[in-house]
């Protein structure tokens, strides 16, 4: 096979843009996450407003993702986020929660207690990763269970970990409703909570979800999206002096996880 000169022009292609192709690559992805932040749907100028890119640019961009399935408009002509999406994400949470899972069973070693891992998927915390406790009375949840990020442990931490404008922006799009007696429901209070967890470094959900348990959680800071690691077991077991204990180890264990994310 012959190949051209060095000096020869370069070859078209149709389906490869001959300069920009990693901007455009960029600008696309750039583009999915503006719209997830959106709460997976928004217009045309609105993503125009929120990347600062040019409404033609925006429109190029947003045809490319419809007619690769990742992107689909709605008959309003607004746009959300693809089904082709959902598989991708799937396939990705389960390939993070199989490479945390030796953090989560080194934390079970330490503590006793089951530990989770969970990534925030639009407006909820889903479960992807779980070592249970040797105890016979011990929690369990379903890898790939969806809950609220306003009364779980790992919730709360997803949303420590967003800057205070995002986070308060996805609890007034799904609300503070009550699931417990100790669920907040009042969204200053719910604040003031995040604040000191972001100074502290871990979240408690006192039995906000599930009455009877208690949770300590903690975000894992990585350089690509977020994600939290918890330890959570019935309140006879996980009172004041164990969750003292227990909650170093829970944020090194976010430390050690965000480590290995960065240098993966």
């Amino acid at each position: 096979m012959e190949f051209p000169r060095a000096s020869a022009p370069p070859t078209s292609r149709p389906d490869v843009p001959r300069t920009g192709g990693v901007q455009s690559l960029t600008r696309a992805f750039g583009l999915l996450e503006t719209l997830a932040e959106a709460g997976g749907e928004a217009g045309l100028s609105e993503l125009a407003d929120r990347t600062g890119l040019a409404p033609a640019t925006i429109h190029r961009l947003v045809r490319t993702l419809v007619d690769l399935g990742y992107l689909r408009q709605l008959p309003s002509r607004r746009y959300t986020l693809g089904p082709k999406l959902v598989g991708l994400g799937e396939t990705a949470a389960q390939q993070f929660g199989r490479w945390a899972t030796p953090v989560l069973a080194d934390l079970v070693a330490e503590i006793g207690e089951t530990a989770n891992l969970a990534v925030l998927d639009g407006d909820r915390a889903v479960y992807v990763a779980q070592v249970p406790s040797p105890h016979q009375m011990r929690m369990f949840t379903e890898i790939g269970r969806r809950v609220p990020v306003h009364c779980t442990g790992v919730g709360k931490a997803l949303l420590s970990a967003l800057p205070p404008a995002e986070a308060s922006a996805i609890v007034a799009r799904t609300g503070l409703p009550a699931v417990t007696r100790t669920t907040i429901t009042d969204p200053e209070v719910l604040d003031r909570e995040l604040a000191v967890a972001r100074e502290r470094g871990y979240v408690l959900d006192e039995g906000e979800q599930e009455a009877g348990v208690r949770c300590v959680a903690a975000p894992v800071t990585g350089p690509h999206g977020s994600a939290a690691v918890s330890v959570s077991g019935p309140l006879s077991r996980m009172d004041d002096a164990a969750v003292a204990r227990i909650a170093p180890l829970v944020v090194a264990a976010g430390r050690r996880l965000g480590t290995l994310l960065a240098t993966a």
